[in-house]
């Protein structure tokens, strides 16, 4: 005899009770403002926040990504020097909010009122107004890059250290350099740990960038507070700009599910089919059924495995 559960019916009553108000809710309550929402979900305003959003996420991540990889390996580095040197910036980075270093970044101009390159200690050969250089959007962008990079260096480091230790000692036997190593043994076979992570922190990147508004940048957040500190309707715009969000997101999701697969490959245990596999594999199975039918013999059961 089956074991019955009654603890998870009564649990699967609850969830669709609250399920039900929740629809319910969202169905009758007028105060949601379905109308404004869908009046202002393709807004002009609206899809240049959008589009800066998405500027900024990419921007953001390949400046995390390259500074990252690069911070990971000196991290690595047997040269103290170089690893301490590491570790401070990721020390610090991680250590203060974003939120802050956004800040820092958008008054720079009261500490280094002109920027400049040149020799060090030196005559300047280039040299610049700190707030002309030093726009919005551009210290939105180095915060953000910036700090996802001591982020990101754990992560690469991570994966570097999962890579078996033989994999780096028979790449050295072979007389490569230790960027060679890197690029062509150790990396490659990271990926798998990286991946995962880098996924999650570029779907985190898409969504901090709205704290890029306390910089005076247009992104998605601050043209929604734009649009509703003239019309007072704030619940629609905070839904408009949460379901654009959840839709950004649910993209990055899907292609995170497939890279993963695609650095999963050669693995030891069997990848699960894709939900595009499955139903194919399912209308398949249906076919395969109904010619059986159609001739007169026995349906084909489930497919099972060896034993």
């Amino acid at each position: 005899m089956p074991v019955r559960h009654p603890g998870r019916w009564v649990a699967t009553a609850a969830v669709l009770v609250l399920v039900a108000m929740l629809v319910h809710s969202l169905l009758t309550n007028a105060n949601f403002g379905w109308s404004v929402v869908g009046h202002y979900f393709f807004a002009a305003p609206v899809v240049r926040g959008l589009v800066l959003t998405l500027e900024l996420t990419a921007a953001a991540m390949l400046i995390g990504v390259v500074l990252g990889v690069c911070l990971a390996i000196l991290r690595l580095s047997p040269n103290p020097i170089l690893s301490s040197s590491a570790w401070c910036y990721i020390w610090f980075f991680r250590g203060t909010p974003v939120f802050v270093q956004i800040l820092f970044w958008y008054n720079i101009a009261a500490l280094f009122p002109h920027v400049g390159l040149g020799a060090p200690f030196g005559p300047q050969v280039v040299r610049g107004d700190a707030n002309t250089l030093v726009t919005s959007i551009v210290a939105a962008i180095l915060a953000l890059g910036l700090n996802e990079a001591a982020y990101y260096a754990e992560i690469v480091r991570a994966g570097i250290l999962s890579v078996d230790h033989g994999q780096v000692e028979a790449a050295q036997s072979l007389g490569m350099r230790r960027i060679q190593l890197m690029r062509k043994v150790v990396l490659p076979q990271a990926m798998r740990v990286i991946v995962p992570p880098t996924g999650n922190e570029t779907i985190s990147m898409l969504k901090t960038t709205s704290l890029a508004s306390v910089a005076a940048v247009t992104e998605l957040l601050y043209s929604a507070q734009q649009i509703y500190a003239r019309t007072y309707q704030t619940i629609p715009l905070l839904i408009m700009a949460s379901i654009w969000y959840l839709i950004l997101t649910t993209v990055l999701t899907i292609g995170q599910y497939y890279v993963e697969r695609h650095y999963a490959r050669g693995t030891s245990y069997e990848l699960p089919p894709t939900p595009l596999q499955r139903m194919t594999g399912a209308l398949a199975h249906r076919t395969a059924r109904r010619r059986v039918a159609a001739v007169g013999g026995a349906a084909p059961g489930p497919l099972r495995g060896p034993g």
